[in-house]
């Protein structure tokens, strides 16, 4: 017979890890019922991992209680939490207070507020969407859509689109079997919607400015943008195609634009206006998006020294520069200009931008460095957390230097001018303004 006190440590170490169990399984019951009522969920350090893992698809907010801007997007959580969670993939809402929870937001490098992340099957992508209510949860069911939505009607296809909204791009198959295009789907699924129109009249045919089957037509429905692939469909041909397609022919440069550059290997013809939305560079932006659709080896995108002149001002432009001007950037410390060829004119402008191209592939340029960050420098000066904090205490020092200052001055001025009258006192007040931060208006408000 078995010695029961060689039985305890067994038993103990059974409840132990029955306990767990029954913890981890109240825990996850607790997260499904609260999410299935439409609410958010407040994470903190210890039941963080375990809600990652209770579901497939989670949105966590990471915010601070401080900032504007969180508190604005949280009644907008609030709302769009009950619409997703009635999905038939259901999307969660989670948030986290990182800045007490500090742990999490180093984790997951969370560099200002608020910062979202959606979690799908555990892996974390950033969330660049919109964040209204409505447009977050039309924003968000893409990631829980077939890899290839199957349409059948012409009213299929059209209400495909106008639920797939304008955040993504959209890649609609005609007389293409989705076998063809169902691998690229999967790897392109967070960045573009893809379909296969199976019947489809010929006024679809017109509506969608094809003329021939199997064609793929993508579409930015915010550019107002179309184009067409014929093929062929083997190779590398139609990937590349569906690459060159995730940015519209011609795009206005502004914060998100240049996230969706960094996503991109080619150059960037860039065009710099003086307001990007009077009726000339309109003309001109049309000009652009034709010679966009003969050279899809480059980007094309255009700014307006009124729309964000310290992005120009990196390309040496300023108010006195005569505007348009064309460069080449490769995105990071350099560009080029085209020798002959470095404003347009307002005379026949579409023969101009053809010289610039040909002018450009021939090798007839000029190399030179931004007076600025790259792109990636453009995006990564987000002001971060820690740098709030260093602000923060600078700002205190020197307000207490100040005060102590002012208070030497009115107790001490008799005595230092008659000690040493050739000190120069404004150096020690110098040396803490030049350490001080300077903040730019690309730097984030919270």
């Amino acid at each position: 017979m078995k010695n029961p006190r060689n039985q305890i440590p067994f038993l103990v170490f059974t409840i132990f890890v029955s306990s767990l169990c029954f913890s981890s399984s109240t825990s996850d019951n607790e997260f499904s019922s609260a999410v299935a009522d439409g609410k958010v969920l407040e994470l903190v350090d210890s039941n963080f991992d375990s809600a990652i893992a209770s579901f497939d698809f989670l949105l966590v907010d990471f915010y601070a209680p401080w900032c504007g801007h969180c508190k604005r997007l949280s009644p907008e959580l609030d709302a769009a939490a009950p619409v997703l969670a009635k999905l038939e993939k259901p999307i969660a809402i989670a948030k986290v207070n990182a800045d007490k929870y500090t742990r999490l937001a180093r984790k997951y490098e969370i560099d200002g507020f608020p910062t979202m992340m959606i979690f799908m099957h555990g892996v974390p992508v950033e969330y660049h969407g919109p964040r209204k209510a409505e447009l977050l949860v039309r924003f968000l069911k893409k990631f829980v859509a077939p890899d290839v939505t199957l349409l059948e009607s012409d009213s299929a296809i059209s209400n495909f689109i106008e639920m797939a909204g304008a955040n993504f791009p959209i890649f609609v198959g005609f007389g293409l079997n989705d076998s063809v295009v169902s691998e690229l789907a999967i790897k392109y699924k967070k960045r573009a919607w893809f379909s296969v129109a199976k019947d489809f009249s010929e006024d679809a045919m017109i509506t969608y400015d094809f003329d021939k089957v199997p064609a793929l037509v993508s579409m930015h429905q915010s550019y107002d943008e179309r184009s067409v692939f014929y093929g062929p469909f083997e190779g590398d041909f139609l990937e590349d195609y569906i690459k060159q397609s995730m940015l519209p022919l011609t795009m206005p440069i502004n914060y998100e634009t240049l996230k969706l550059l960094k996503d991109d290997e080619r150059k960037v013809v860039l065009t710099i206006l003086e307001d990007e939305s009077n009726e000339k560079s309109v003309q001109l932006i049309k000009l652009l998006r034709a010679a966009a659709s003969a050279n899809r080896d480059l980007v094309f995108g255009y700014v307006g020294l009124k729309q964000w002149e310290d992005f120009a001002d990196t390309f040496g432009v300023s108010k006195k520069t005569k505007l348009p001007k064309m460069i080449v950037w490769d995105r990071e410390e350099e560009y080029l200009t085209v020798v002959g060829s470095e404003n347009l004119e307002e005379e026949d402008q579409g023969t101009q931008i053809t010289r610039f191209l040909e002018g450009y592939r021939e090798g007839r340029t000029e190399k030179k460095s931004i007076s600025g960050p790259s792109i990636m420098g453009f995006i990564n000066s987000l002001i971060s957390i820690k740098s709030v904090y260093l602000l923060v205490f600078i700002v205190a020092v020197i307000m207490l230097i100040q005060t102590i200052n002012k208070q030497d001055d009115q107790d001490e001025v008799p005595h230092r001018s008659q000690a040493n009258p050739n000190v120069d006192q404004g150096s020690s007040s110098a040396s803490v303004s030049e350490n001080k931060p300077v903040y730019r208006p690309e730097d984030k408000e919270d």
